[in-house]
């Protein structure tokens, strides 16, 4: 049983990081609360599927591989440009009204949700499954794992890396380090507030269509409401690590992903309690600490 808690734990819980890493990524620097990472999340698993059809038609069956890579990188991309213009268009517009960005973008969810009913079938009833990325297993710890989970992992744990590369040592990730300490400032040294603001808003985007493409794969297919209970997740991870905290981030989702797996092992037969275990989670942790885990205390004047 602690083997499973252990293996299955870390696993999820990597994917969950993945999941909320652009929610965590746009607040930090921007301080805006984007709700359309669930669209994103929805939008970006439809894409992939849709790449991955598209070249299927056009390249015979033996390069299979070929296909999924391609759709693993024209995705991203795609749903980091939809990103990007979807702040350009909406929530630049508005900036500096919390309430008017969080209706907006939640009303953006439940557009794109529509919109993909409308072009792959009723949004009650679409699921559709996802092609596995590598095929077989492995043994952790006498845990049998898919090729395909360890790859998400795994994946969680390289773009971590390359967020906290890209942050530090490159001109674009100072920038956005500057906009995340002091807006006027950074905009006095010469800082693009606009470009950089959609730079963030296609990196969140990109991340939330690569976790969606793991988080749907490990479900076994994508829906038309993945998005609702995706948000809520990468939203309560958010909100348990502290607003705009990466680290925090890290730990909230290794507190669901291991609470999730416990729940799992302890009580075998409970149903809807295993998704409702780490929120009460959540609950408990906020009321000990309102600002969340790492969150930075509002002193009143």
């Amino acid at each position: 049983m602690l083997e499973q808690i252990i293996v299955q734990g870390t696993i999820d819980s990597l994917v969950y990081a993945l999941m909320a890493l652009g929610f965590t990524l746009i607040y930090g620097v921007s301080g805006i609360v984007n709700m359309a990472h669930g669209a994103y999340i929805l939008i970006g698993a439809y894409i992939f599927i849709s790449v991955d059809t598209f070249f299927s038609s056009l390249f015979p069956a033996n390069f299979l591989s070929l296909v999924l890579v391609l759709a693993f990188i024209i995705a991203p991309i795609v749903t980091g440009i939809i990103g990007s213009i979807f702040y350009r268009l909406t929530i630049h517009q508005i900036i500096g009204d919390q309430i008017g960005i969080i209706v907006t973008s939640l009303a953006a969810c439940i557009a794109f949700q529509q919109i993909v009913g409308i072009v792959f079938g009723s949004a009650a009833t679409i699921r559709y499954p996802l092609p596995t990325l590598i095929q077989g297993y492995f043994t952790v710890l006498g845990v049998q794992v898919t090729n395909d989970r360890a790859v998400a992992a795994v994946m969680s744990i390289l773009l971590f890396a390359g967020v906290w590369i890209f942050v530090a040592r490159t001109r674009w990730g100072k920038a956005m380090r500057a906009l995340s300490q002091d807006l006027e400032a950074a905009m006095l040294m010469g800082v693009n507030v606009e470009r950089m603001y959609m730079l963030v808003s296609a990196i969140a985007a990109g991340f939330a269509c690569i976790a969606a493409v793991f988080f749907a794969s490990s479900s076994g297919a994508a829906t038309g409401q993945m998005w609702l209970y995706a948000l809520a997740i990468s939203f309560s991870i958010v909100i348990l690590g502290g607003l705009g905290n990466i680290k925090g981030s890290v730990i909230g989702a290794f507190i669901f992903g291991y609470a999730i797996a416990i729940i799992r092992q302890v009580l075998p037969g409970a149903g809807g309690m295993v998704t409702a275990f780490p929120f009460i989670v959540m609950i408990i942790v906020l009321i000990i600490r309102p600002k969340g885990l790492f969150g930075k205390r509002i002193e009143m004047e």
